[in-house]
């Protein structure tokens, strides 16, 4: 079992968890937001988990309220916009915060693992074009940044936050990790 694996977990409804819960599956971890331009990102999540996990792919979404306010709500609030709003299936967890000071041990696990993300510039000159400073690397820039978790519990892979759940680059490194020992 890896050091990530191992940290705790609090799931969305209040169980309690670890990332060896989904051992030997495919992880695509989310810091997520109900009130971000991104938001409709949710749907194309969805999809995915809909499309790969009966290939051992999960979804797993962490609400954060780390970027502009843009996740205010409850637990229940959250689960209740997800549902409603984006029929959402996948896993969700207990808000957490996900940069600076209180950031959560998997954040700070996962910004240690890959400090970069793909196809992230872009992104931070927008964001400095909305008047915004993009945090340094490794802090995650905004919400919707995605890692990608194997099979053997390693991250593999960190996609910028306006990448869609759809993008080319995404899907094939989500398939190559699931059917890499086909």
């Amino acid at each position: 079992m890896t050091e990530l694996q191992q940290i705790p977990l609090r799931k969305i409804d209040g169980a309690t968890a670890t990332l060896a819960d989904y051992a030997g599956q495919v992880l695509l971890l989310v810091n997520t937001a109900s009130k971000c331009g991104l938001t409709p990102q949710y749907e194309g999540l969805e999809a995915l988990y809909t499309k790969y996990k009966e290939e051992g792919f999960a979804v797993l979404g962490f609400p954060a309220n780390d970027f502009a306010g843009q996740e205010p709500g409850s637990d229940d609030e959250i689960v209740d916009f997800c549902t409603t709003n984006f029929a959402v299936d996948f896993p969700m967890f207990s808000k957490i915060s996900v940069v600076g000071d209180d950031k959560h041990p998997l954040y700070a696990a996962l910004t240690a693992a890959a400090p970069k993300a793909a196809n992230s510039e872009g992104f931070r000159e927008k964001l400095a074009g909305y008047g915004k400073t993009p945090n340094p690397e490794p802090e995650l820039l905004w919400n919707f940044e995605k890692f990608l978790i194997g099979r053997d519990g390693a991250v593999v892979g960190r996609f910028s936050p306006d990448m869609a759940p759809q993008d080319d680059l995404l899907v094939s490194a989500i398939e190559r990790e699931l059917f890499a020992s086909e």
